[in-house]
């Protein structure tokens, strides 16, 4: 049984086959807002049977901010026409397809992705960390980061949780060569909150021995703040 995320701000059913298929499907708002929050997925299913336009946007979004299921895209007969490889989707389905239909692509695009090499990208509490081009965003936005604060960043982020003395800190990040003194460790991670904005608190402070990364739930993200004003 996969668990499948349906974008669509239509109401009612958008693909009726998923009701009659074991899957367990959750249908949230198709607004780039809504993605921040969004629960995990094994496959996204995205609504392009009324506005194309719209969907061709929300797919780019979503490859953009590190998308890491398979995407799925949901159009009439005559929408097939305008889909190509720019929308950046894994599969395509009819909103009419009956279940085996479905049924069958879900399993074919979890398929294809479980065989693809592993990922090099890491996605935790609204942070994206691509390993391979030494680069990372908070929600979808590029944190412009030195090599040194990459690499703390990275080193919390693949540490979750665990409290790190200064010492420790140093030793891993800036090798046992370095003769600079655990003020440096200070002072990065406080360039790195202040690059964090929102998500400063990721990294915190246990008094008297040193930091921790901190995990947040999908739930628990905090949305950046000149989205919380709109609302």
């Amino acid at each position: 049984m996969a668990q499948l995320l349906v974008l669509s701000s239509a109401p009612g059913p958008v693909l009726p086959a998923l009701d009659l298929l074991s899957h367990r499907a959750r249908q949230i708002p198709a607004e780039p807002a809504q993605l921040v929050n969004a629960p995990s997925a094994d496959v996204i299913f995205v609504d392009a049977r009324g506005d194309l336009a719209g969907a061709k946007s929300l797919c780019r979004i979503l490859n953009t901010t590190g998308l890491d299921a398979p995407l799925m895209l949901i159009v009439t007969e005559g929408g097939l026409t305008a889909v190509n490889s720019d929308w950046g989707v894994d599969d395509v389905v009819l909103v009419g397809a009956g279940p085996a239909e479905v049924d069958a692509r879900i399993r074919l695009v979890i398929g294809r992705q479980d065989d693809q090499p592993q990922s090099t990208r890491i996605q935790t509490s609204g942070i994206t960390i691509d390993e391979s081009s030494y680069s990372a965003k908070v929600h979808g936005k590029p944190l412009d980061l030195t090599y040194k604060e990459f690499q703390l960043l990275h080193f919390f982020a693949t540490h979750p949780s665990r409290v790190f003395t200064r010492e420790q800190l140093l030793s891993e990040v800036w090798g046992y060569d370095y003769f600079g003194g655990t003020r440096t460790v200070d002072v990065h991670v406080r360039r790195l909150r202040a690059k964090l904005g929102d998500l400063e608190q990721l990294i915190g402070t246990v008094r008297n021995v040193g930091y921790r990364f901190n995990v947040y739930d999908d739930d628990q993200v905090p949305a950046p703040r000149s989205r919380q004003k709109t609302q």
